[in-house]
């Protein structure tokens, strides 16, 4: 894994829907457990989606949570 990937995913912001300006590491799991089942968006979104999805999945938001800024 790309450590600037991994910082760039958590500090991504939430396009549309419901979530839409929250960063993706502060989306719910169910929300992300829902993506998962109905399938991730094309793209680097999903890809980022799918990666908080196994972060949050796995209990590793200790691990993520240094790595997000105040922007």
């Amino acid at each position: 894994m790309d450590p600037a990937a991994l910082k760039k995913a958590v500090n991504t912001t939430m396009p549309f829907g419901k979530y839409a300006g929250r960063k993706l590491f502060y989306l719910p799991e169910p929300y992300l457990v829902w993506f998962n089942k109905q399938g991730f968006p094309q793209g680097t979104l999903g890809k980022q989606l799918a990666l908080i999805y196994e972060i949050k999945l796995n209990g590793l938001e200790a691990l993520a949570s240094p790595l997000l800024t105040d922007d």
